[in-house]
């Protein structure tokens, strides 16, 4: 068994929506609809300033499939269409939904929704026909920030990869191929700076390093998602 995920260094996240994009170019996602989509927290008041810019605080949440461990939308869906597979993706079935819509008020983060020229459920599949091919899912390799990485948790985060950096520049062929450890990319953190969604019981795999923002009072932050 594995855990694929996505660690998201939100310290790095511009908001540009290059994630967004990538998303729905490489997935035909219809217009309307989003795998991916980046939140605005903030801005905020600092703990002990006045409220006015550049006393505020603020940062970019994507937001997307979680890859559940123990996944609701796969437990009500009364045709075994949505699954939990070996690689700890969660993947849907076309061929076998039916388009009931049972998963979607039962995933905690919204990120479901109802294909209706297909009938079908869509959400994010981690791209999937990237990472079969050896590659990175599309919302990591084209990441402007390069806040992003992808990896296998069961392995440990410090495995996991991004696309290359500039200074490893060359052929686009040459950089395509290049991957960089998580570890070299970003700077440090703590594994108190590590986040997952608010856990409902199933249990959301991708983790999100966020530094130095809101003290105590980013768990209230994440609950009003």
């Amino acid at each position: 068994m594995s855990q694929y995920a996505i660690v998201t260094d939100l310290n790095r996240c511009t908001g540009c929506l290059s994630c967004t994009v990538a998303c729905k170019l490489n997935n035909d996602v219809p217009v309307g609809n989003f795998w991916i989509r980046t939140l605005r927290v903030g801005p905020t008041p600092k703990e002990d300033g006045s409220g006015d810019f550049p006393d505020v605080d603020m940062y970019y949440l994507p937001m997307q499939c979680q890859h559940c461990a123990t996944p609701e939308c796969v437990t009500v869906c009364p045709t075994g269409a949505s699954q939990k597979l070996d690689d700890g993706t969660v993947q849907i079935d076309k061929e076998v939904c039916i388009g009931c819509q049972a998963c979607i008020p039962a995933c905690p983060y919204g990120v479901r929704y109802l294909n209706e020229d297909l009938n079908v459920v869509e959400k994010c599949t981690m791209c999937s026909q990237l990472i079969a091919e050896g590659g990175l899912p599309a919302c990591v390799e084209t990441c402007g920030g390069r806040a992003r990485f992808f990896g296998d948790l069961d392995e440990g985060i410090e495995s996991f990869k991004g696309p290359w950096r500039p200074e490893q520049a060359g052929t686009y062929d040459e950089q395509e191929k290049v991957r960089v450890l998580i570890g070299d990319a970003i700077e440090p953190y703590e594994e108190d700076d590590m986040y997952h969604f608010p856990d409902q019981g199933n249990g959301p795999q991708n983790v999100y390093i966020l530094r130095h923002h809101y003290g105590d009072r980013r768990d209230r932050e994440w609950q009003g998602v």
